[in-house]
């Protein structure tokens, strides 16, 4: 059995690389019928051209889906399209939520853009310990820095179109001549460039995963009481909280609110924001249930059989029905 990574997967077929070599394959029936879902910076084990076993995971992100990477590079662009604090705290949410180390990237530094947003971005991303590097990749300025950022580690870049994330992998090494497109001049946003998510090797210790885009990032994945613990600047305060189940909006108590003078306007609406969307994974899982069922229940230390689905259902549709009985009745008396 040989082991390897999955360093691109193109429709059925899984691109491995293993001792330098690439070995294409395709996903073993049982694989398949386990439902095991394969997924880019995977180590597997193959034989024969057939991936049989995915090996354990470090890290992942479920959209773009990428396994196994050292860091996420944010990449912002300062004009063209203008600088979006919420977007970028979206990013970084995210980040923290596979927990995942992040470094901020503010790219076009050769265009005409307003200085005093550096001072901002200082202010508000320095105290929660976020690496901050300026870039112009048209201009070569900061590339040095940025090819040390990215020295030795695989790692992925995010953030909109049209912030130049190919351009500058361009910059570090030209040979890779990955494809780039220029914003619209009417929606002032870029168009995806990347269809498909691949490792690529920048030189001889150092790979970043080029990946379709992160534009559709929401958190409507998680519960509203767990928002704040992607903001570190709002997470600090809230053991201090009235309530436990404190939200920080206009409850009573709320410790974070009696310090707000101390949060970035911006951070905190896109925090409000987040809740919002956490809501409605709320009300989702309310309604239809994300419970998984197992066949086997765990009591006091005793493994306990449980009954299986469809003889729940039968039973509860026999308490339905004379429920339905019962109303009849009193409808006929």
């Amino acid at each position: 059995m040989t082991q390897g990574q999955i360093y691109k997967i193109h429709s059925d077929f899984y691109y491995v690389v293993s001792n330098g070599e690439t070995f294409e394959c395709k996903i073993r029936e049982v694989l398949k019928k386990q439902k095991e879902k394969i997924l880019v910076g995977d180590f597997v084990e193959f034989d024969k051209g057939h991936i049989v076993k995915i090996l354990p995971r470090k890290n992942f992100i479920k959209r773009p889906s990428v396994a196994n990477i050292d860091q996420i590079i944010i990449v912002s662009a300062l004009k063209e399209p203008d600088l979006d604090l919420h977007q970028l705290n979206r990013y970084i949410a995210l980040a923290k939520y596979f927990n995942i180390p992040a470094i901020l990237c503010f790219n076009k530094e050769d265009l005409k853009w307003d200085r005093h947003l550096k001072d901002k971005i200082k202010k508000i991303y320095e105290p929660l310990g976020y690496k901050i590097s300026y870039t112009s990749a048209t201009e070569h300025k900061g590339i040095k820095a940025f090819e040390k950022i990215l020295e030795g580690k695989t790692s992925v870049l995010c953030g909109n179109s049209g912030v130049g994330k190919s351009s500058l992998v361009n910059a570090v090494n030209p040979k890779l001549n990955l494809k780039t497109k220029k914003i619209s001049e009417k929606t002032q946003r870029g168009t995806h460039t990347t269809r498909h998510s691949e490792i690529i090797p920048i030189n001889e210790n150092s790979r970043i995963v080029d990946t379709p885009g992160f534009s559709n990032v929401r958190f409507d994945f998680i519960l509203p009481a767990d928002v704040d613990l992607l903001f570190g600047d709002i997470a600090c305060y809230r053991d201090d909280c009235k309530y436990s189940d404190c939200l920080h909006i206009n409850e009573d108590g709320c410790s974070v609110l009696e310090h707000i003078d101390k949060i970035d306007v911006s951070r905190y609406e896109s925090y409000l924001a987040f809740i919002d969307e956490a809501k409605e994974y709320k009300e989702k899982i309310k309604y239809e249930g994300r419970k998984q069922e197992h066949s086997k229940k765990v009591i006091n230390n005793k493994t306990i059989a449980k009954i299986s689905d469809r003889k729940r259902q039968s039973s509860r549709n026999t308490i339905k029905q004379n429920i339905y009985k019962e109303i009849e009745n009193e409808d006929n008396e």
